[in-house]
C-alpha cells in the first residue's frame, strides 16, 4: 500500500486538503495528514479546525511514496518557509519520487525549481511562480513524478488523478463510480 504525507498549516484550503485525503483513503491509500506548525491542531482558511495525524518530525520519509501540498493562504506560505519540508521536496524530486500540489501550492515547487521543464498548472495568478514550467492552465497535470492542479473546484478530480498515479486507472475509475463523478 502506498504512503502519502499531506502537509497542513494554518490557513490551508480545507477542500483541497481533505478531499484528497478522503478520496485516497477510499482507494486504500495510506494518506497521513502532517502538521508543519509544531501543533497537531490546525485551522483552515475558512476556520475549520482539525487535528493532524502527525507532526512533521514524526514522519518516516523513507517509507513515503508521495508528498502532497494543498493550497490556501497563508498555509502555502507557511509550507514554503518550512526548511525541513523544503529539504524533503528536493530529496523526493532528486530521487524521482512523487510530489503533488494544488492551487497556490505549485508555487512552492516552482520556487524550488522542481517544475523546470514540466507541464504544470496552478491557481490563476501564481503562474509567475512556476519557474521553468510550461504553464497549461488545465484542471490538473501529471508530468513525470509531479502532479499539479488549479484549485478547490477540481480537488476531487485531482484526487482521482492521484489514485491513478499511485494505484491504477482501474482503481481511480472504481472510486469515481462510487462517489458519483
Amino acid at each position: 500500500m502506498s504512503l502519502v504525507y499531506a502537509f497542513l498549516a494554518d490557513g490551508f484550503e480545507e477542500i483541497e486538503g481533505l478531499a484528497v485525503v478522503d478520496v485516497l483513503r477510499r482507494a486504500g491509500v495510506d494518506i497521513q495528514t502532517v502538521s508543519v506548525t509544531g501543533s497537531k491542531n490546525i485551522t483552515g482558511s475558512h476556520n475549520i479546525k482539525l487535528e493532524a495525524d502527525l507532526l512533521f518530525d514524526e514522519c518516516n520519509f523513507a517509507q513515503s511514496d508521495m508528498l502532497f501540498l494543498p493550497g490556501g493562504m497563508p498555509g502555502t506560505n507557511t509550507l514554503k518557509e518550512h526548511k525541513g519540508l523544503e529539504e524533503q521536496l528536493l530529496e523526493f524530486h532528486k530521487a524521482g519520487k512523487k510530489i503533488a500540489a494544488i492551487c497556490a501550492a505549485p508555487s512552492v515547487l516552482g520556487e524550488l525549481n522542481i517544475l523546470d521543464g514540466k507541464r504544470a498548472t496552478c491557481f490563476p495568478g501564481f503562474e509567475d511562480k512556476l519557474f521553468g514550467a510550461v504553464y497549461t492552465g488545465e484542471k490538473f497535470e501529471t508530468d513525470g513524478n509531479v502532479t499539479t492542479a488549479r484549485g478547490m473546484g477540481v480537488a476531487t478530480e485531482f484526487a482521482l488523478e492521484l489514485v491513478r498515479v499511485l494505484v491504477s486507472s482501474e482503481k481511480s475509475d472504481e472510486v469515481r463510480r462510487t462517489i458519483q463523478m
